[in-house]
């Protein structure tokens, strides 16, 4: 094997060969009623081997982060840890929240790392990174 074969073969095995990422979520109105449980999806489409996918939630024009799933582990924002969850598999990541408050009204979006925390306008993608569409979901209150 030449240097110059050899180099390449280990840029390869560096960085990988992959298509395209895409993220998607395709409840893009939701509406719920207080103290119910509501799903969100996110479906993605990767040939990395061990994506991580993230959630975010739309708070005062910034993004915050809610959780992170990927093959071999998870964490939660403190916040979030007791009333939301998703379960990662090999196509799509649904949030579940439960025991809906009227607070949780708001945007939601998933993202396949690498990723940032930018505002997507509806579909953003930068330097391989990929936010899908956004969800929006109104809790009405009980009566």
């Amino acid at each position: 094997m030449t240097n110059r074969a050899c180099i390449v073969f280990m840029v390869v095995l560096k960085y990988g060969c992959f298509g395209e990422d895409t993220v998607n979520q395709p409840n893009e109105n939701i509406t719920a009623v207080e103290g119910q449980q509501v799903s969100i999806n996110c479906e993605f489409k990767t040939l990395q081997l061990t994506p991580y996918l993230y959630w975010y939630i739309q708070r005062s024009n910034a993004p915050e982060y809610v959780l992170m799933r990927y093959k071999f582990g998870s964490s939660n924002s403190s916040e979030f840890e007791k009333r939301f969850d998703a379960r990662l598999d090999s196509n799509s990541v649904p949030l579940t929240i439960k025991n809906l408050r009227v607070s949780d009204s708001s945007v939601y979006y998933c993202a396949l790392q690498p990723t940032v925390t930018d505002t997507p306008p509806n579909i953003a993608q930068k330097h391989d990174t990929v936010i899908s569409n956004i969800s929006y979901m109104s809790v009405i209150p009980q009566k």
